[in-house]
């Protein structure tokens, strides 16, 4: 069975304990490697290595980080059928959605910071003749960077290429569910040539290894993207040690449907927003909130949609969904159904556990799921689920659906679909949500600012709000 190996100095090292962690494949529910159960002093040895690396990787010239960072995304895509395959067996996630959105994201996210930091300007202030005030921006020292479960290499890459572009160095720490495509990317790692200690990876449990990362006095910025109880822990115990920090988190994000819309492509769109990736996805339609004109034709359309997706096999390119990532959380999923049936929704279409046949009997396969009747304050509209379910409400007004959309503690993102662009622009402006999309869903521009406003997070990534949380401001003053 393969042994996942941490990543620390340039080198694939055991973990000091010699313990090791059970990895499940999701699609089958067996055990088909290793995952190292690291504990404090990996991560000290981590952290050693990358304060020592960043003594040179600091001073390189940005365009040899640049030339060093393509190479590594050049190479990420010499392997990339490797990761589609390990990214979908390790996750559940259809190959095809790894193919199309997971994997090729990964050298993107590289190849676009190593661009970025060739066309990052300093700003200057001149004060009447009298001195020239200029600012540089510095790497901070050595990153935490912890990543999720649902876009396992996706969003790694998203938080480590800004921050070895930047020129600080990373102890990064993928979630232990899905830890395999971070162990290939350590070995491309050796392949392109990465110097060593400039990127350390650290598998194992949040509780022993990252609580060690986040507190580590020589990790001065943080940066994570997980579930809200994880973040509020992280800006508790980091608070008092004035750590820069960038916090992702939970969204119950709302789907606006008016009457008004492209009726196909709303219909169309709501059914991918809120079951793609199995409803795993941070930025996924949970609540569905559609005008009473075109209620009960849009609920039967989106019924007849949802019917005709295919759950099944990852490795087949006819599935629409794959398997959710552990058991642990396909029984949340299905705890969360009984709850809405108690609460009084109508399960409209799905609901249940789905049993393949063959290898595949023991798979955490879910059915996409659409429940109406519910109150729009009701725990299940109020809490994230993060599966594949989503829930009806009806609205009369502009103002009735804004008052809802933003009734949750949550403001990641929002959809709003109207052909009355005015409208569109209006209700945008008054939802609480860092992204809002109009007459689209997950369309993504890597030079805007993301984040998310209430319990979704604090603070922006993308495009140069990355590249300034990964640095620190310095002005200079010259008496002319």
């Amino acid at each position: 069975m393969e042994k996942i190996l941490n990543y620390i100095n340039g080198e694939l090292v055991e973990p000091t304990s010699g313990n090791y962690l059970d990895n499940y494949n999701p699609s089958n529910g067996k055990v088909y490697s290793l995952i190292p159960d690291s504990e404090e002093l990996d991560i000290n040895n981590a952290v050693l290595a990358a304060k020592e690396a960043f003594k040179t990787w600091s001073t390189k010239p940005k365009q040899e980080r640049s030339d060093i960072l393509m190479k590594l995304a050049d190479t990420i895509e010499k392997y990339s059928v490797e990761l589609i395959k390990a990214e979908s067996k390790d996750n559940g996630k259809p190959e095809t959605l790894a193919a199309h959105v997971d994997i090729p994201r990964a050298p993107a996210n590289i190849r676009f910071f190593a661009g970025a930091i060739l066309h990052n300007s300093s700003s200057m202030h001149e004060m009447d003749g009298m001195a020239i005030n200029y600012t540089l921006r510095q790497p901070v020292g050595v990153a935490a960077c912890i990543s999720p479960w649902n876009l396992p290499l996706y969003l790694l890459t998203w938080k480590i290429a800004p921050a070895l572009a930047s020129g600080n160095t990373v102890v990064a720490k993928p979630s232990e569910v899905t830890p395999m495509t971070a162990f290939i990317l350590s070995k491309i790692c050796i392949e392109a040539g990465l110097p060593k200690g400039v990127l350390n990876i650290v598998h194992g449990i949040g509780s022993k290894i990252g609580d060690p990362l986040t507190t580590h006095l020589e990790t001065p910025i943080v940066s994570f993207t997980g579930g809200t109880v994880t973040g509020k822990h992280i800006a508790t115990v980091t608070a008092p040690m004035f750590k820069k920090v960038s916090l992702e988190l939970g969204g119950k994000n709302p789907n606006i449907i008016f009457a008004d819309a492209d009726f196909d492509k709303a219909v169309s769109t709501a059914a991918r927003a809120a079951f793609t990736n199995q409803g795993q996805i941070c930025l996924c339609g949970s609540r569905l909130f559609v005008q009473e004109d075109i209620y009960e034709k849009f609920k039967i359309a989106l019924i007849e949609k949802t019917k005709k997706l295919k759950v099944g096999d990852p490795k087949d390119a006819s599935s629409n969904l794959g398997a959710v990532v552990s058991k642990d959380h396909m029984n949340k999923i299905l705890s969360k159904i009984k709850e809405a049936k108690k609460l009084g929704g109508n399960i409209l279409i799905g609901g249940n556990r789905v049993i393949l046949e063959g290898d595949l009997k023991d798979g955490y396969f879910i059915e996409p799921t659409i429940i109406e009747g519910l109150s729009s304050d009701c725990d299940i509209n109020q809490e994230e689920i993060f599966g594949p379910v989503v829930s009806l409400i009806p609205f009369k007004t502009e103002d009735e659906v804004v008052n809802m959309a933003n009734s949750t503690k949550y403001g990641l993102s929002a959809s709003i679909f109207t052909e009355n662009i005015s409208k569109g622009h209006r209700v945008a402006a008054n939802i609480d949500a860092g992204v809002v999309w109009i007459n689209t869903w997950l369309l993504r521009d890597l030079r805007i600012p993301f984040g998310g406003m209430k319990q979704s997070g604090v603070g922006r990534e993308g495009g140069f709000k990355s590249l300034d949380f990964f640095t620190e401001p310095k002005n200079i003053c010259v008496k002319i």
